[in-house]
């Protein structure tokens, strides 16, 4: 009778042991950050702002989760713990996430050609969803901003000639190679997805469809998707959420597709976001992109982007430094918001920083 209790209680210990956390309505807090390791990364990342020149490093939010409990947050005025703010090209992966959702209720196919959702594309039938998913479509877009705004394919998708249908103006590109064959970065290829989920879900679902598919899962309440004026979400560029709800979209993926008892997103879409392009010609310092998310890993003879974050690192980024790192094997989400203009941000050396401060967790 005793053995059994004691077997009883120790298999209870253990299962205590294993216990996740998860969010409620607010992250539960952790061990916080300290010493001088916290300092080495605050120095970096909040250095002081001089904001007539628009110059350096520009850390608007800093957000770290580490096993499903916040340890480190901090912000610069006017951005707040409540301040929804623009993502740019995080858009991007939140619009994969949605995707998942879709098709782990099986809507669609990897391999299904895109045509299949948006009849725009009837002069690229061998495009695929992958293809779009992995930058892959083959047309013939130029993903230059405002350095170079004259022949920019973006700008003229978000501001003039495309703004008001942009997959549209993205599908009457033509083609400078063949669907899945080469990679070339594309917010286009991002606003032909989401015009293709308006199908896919259906007319009658897709205005609410991320939320109720993805961010009321996850407990995410301030959120903006702006649309076009075709009504189709702007994937490539404007989603807007607080650190806190972003770094809920990071832990689901962390945790491979699944929140709480519940699996949201099917494994194996996960692991085709986190598997490289097969058809990626890697080149020094690029990040690889895998499904519409950027990976750390080292292909076609190029080291790792990011080598002092482990291998499986793989992020979601967004233009002048919005950033959202996921390292699964070390438990970690590391959310940074940011207005960066000058290209003096360095993705390897955040990483560093927070995986030190992480590792020299020392106050209670």
């Amino acid at each position: 009778m005793f053995k059994g209790w004691s077997l009883c209680f120790l298999l209870t210990l253990s299962v205590a042991a294993r216990a996740e956390t998860w969010p409620a309505e607010q992250w539960s807090t952790g061990p916080t950050l300290g010493g001088s390791t916290l300092q080495a990364l605050e120095t970096y990342a909040f250095p002081l702002r001089d904001d007539t020149s628009r110059k350096g490093i520009r850390t608007d939010a800093l957000l770290v989760i580490r096993d499903g409990q916040l340890v480190y947050e901090r912000y610069a005025a006017p951005t707040t713990a409540n301040t929804p703010h623009l993502t740019w090209s995080i858009s991007k992966s939140l619009m994969a996430t949605v995707l998942g959702v879709a098709y782990g209720e099986g809507l669609f196919k990897l391999q299904d050609p895109a045509l299949k959702f948006y009849p725009a594309l009837a002069d690229h039938p061998r495009m695929t969803m992958a293809d779009l998913l992995h930058w892959a479509s083959g047309l013939d877009w130029q993903e230059d901003y405002e350095y170079a705004p004259l022949k920019s394919s973006v700008v003229a998708m978000l501001y003039t000639r495309g703004h008001s249908d942009m997959a549209a103006f993205t599908a009457d590109h033509d083609t400078y190679a063949e669907p899945g064959l080469a990679f070339r970065y594309s917010s286009g290829d991002s606003n032909l997805l989401s015009a293709a989920l308006k199908s896919i879900v259906g007319s009658a679902r897709y205005a609410d469809y991320p939320w109720t598919a993805l961010f009321e899962p996850l407990g995410i309440r301030h959120v903006t998707w702006e649309a076009d004026a075709s009504g189709t979400f702007v994937a490539s560029s404007y989603a807007y959420l607080t650190a806190r709800d972003l770094a809920r979209v990071g832990l689901l993926m962390a945790r491979n597709g699944r929140w709480g008892d519940r699996q949201l997103l099917p494994k194996e879409w996960v692991a085709f976001n986190r598997e490289p392009f097969a058809g990626y010609k890697a080149h020094q310092d690029a990040t690889v992109p895998g499904g519409h998310w950027w990976l750390n890993r080292a292909v076609d003879g190029a080291a790792s982007p990011w080598p002092d974050a482990p291998a499986d690192t793989f992020a979601a980024l967004g233009h002048w430094g919005q950033a959202m790192y996921v390292i699964p094997g070390e438990k970690l989400v590391i959310v940074r918001f940011a207005d960066d203009r000058d290209g003096s941000y360095d993705h390897n050396t955040l990483l560093k920083l927070v995986r030190h401060a992480v590792a020299g967790q020392v106050q209670p």
